[in-house]
């Protein structure tokens, strides 16, 4: 009888003991393929938390929108059904905080350099603290790069956008830039795009390289503007309340992980884009074209005025900030 007490007794201090050692779950949903740049860094994270960890942390990784979609994953987030996403920097206005829409103006990094010295410096910062208010913690700016512009017709110069469906995020610095160069935008999931330029619903995109490529834009699109006209860029961000409630240890651990694979993903994204325009010019479905100093002269003057615009939803004194830090 005694014994069978013992046995009893010890079954349910391991029971018990494998319970308290159940792993803490992070759910990392995004709406790219595993091979952008993004994709991969998610990817890098996972492997990197759960090692750090020792396997306190596991790390359950949902690419390609099988979750959520655009519109949905920032709620999803603050009700805490994931924990982790990596939204592109245009999902934040439509949230309330619309100063994040400066990464959209056209033109206002003149290069990456421009970019982090933005992203990594005190503007940053500031700008993700913004995101507390709305139960969301930011951790880390990733980089997918510049962006092309793609359709089924040239686009030289603006006057060739004119009536064009253009499909853009939910961005109004996005909507008044289509504007500027006389398309239609249109706000589609990332996930429908490629339905929506087969199918004639829009007639181009803008996307970096990577994205194009990795969702088989280029198949249902026979022009590329190399045009490097506006900027792609995530933040990567976790539920305030879920993060602030990890134990101290697991988060300086995390932090560490998220700091490892960001520097990782800032130098995969260049490469990825390159790459990813190599392949699309392979296929031999798209014409890929630069533009001429005069046409991109054009672009600039038909866009640099969406800067003035602007200024009411974002703020003046911010444009100005980014646009002085970003030209040092």
């Amino acid at each position: 009888m005694k014994i069978r007490f013992l046995v009893a007794a010890l079954a349910a201090t391991v029971s018990f003991g494998a319970f308290a050692q159940a792993p803490i779950v992070i759910k990392f949903s995004h709406v790219v393929a595993t091979d952008t740049p993004k994709g991969q860094a998610a990817e890098r994270f996972k492997a990197l938390a759960e090692k750090n960890t020792g396997g306190r942390v596991k790390v359950e990784v949902y690419p390609n929108s099988q979750l959520y979609k655009d519109k949905e994953e920032l709620e999803a987030l603050q009700l805490g059904a994931v924990q982790m996403l990596a939204p592109s920097l245009a999902k934040f206005g439509p949230l309330g905080v619309k100063e994040f829409e400066v990464f959209d103006l056209p033109y206002i990094f003149p290069s990456k350099q421009g970019l982090y010295a933005v992203t990594e410096g005190p503007i940053g910062k500031q700008m993700l603290q913004k995101l507390e208010p709305k139960g969301i913690t930011g951790l880390a700016y990733w980089d997918n790069g510049f962006k092309v512009m793609s359709s089924n017709k040239k686009m030289n110069i603006p006057a060739d956008f004119k009536g064009m469906k253009m499909r853009i995020q939910a961005s109004k610095v996005l909507d008044a830039q289509m504007r500027a160069l006389g398309a239609n935008p249109q706000v589609l999931a990332f996930s429908e795009v490629y339905q929506a330029l087969q199918t004639g619903v829009v007639d181009g995109t803008e996307n970096p390289p990577s994205n194009l490529y990795t969702q088989k834009m280029h198949e249902v699109q026979k022009f590329v503007a190399n045009s490097n006209h506006g900027y792609l860029g995530y933040a990567v961000i976790v539920n305030k309340k879920f993060w602030d409630g990890l134990p101290a240890d697991i988060r300086t651990q995390l932090s560490k992980a998220m700091a490892d694979a960001t520097t990782f993903e800032k130098a995969i994204a260049q490469r990825d884009n390159d790459l990813a325009m190599a392949a699309i010019k392979k296929t031999g479905k798209t014409q890929v074209y630069d533009l001429t100093a005069a046409e991109q002269a054009a672009w600039r003057t038909a866009l640099l005025p969406v800067h003035k615009e602007m200024e009411g939803r974002i703020g003046k004194d911010l444009i100005g900030a980014i646009s002085k830090e970003a030209a040092k």
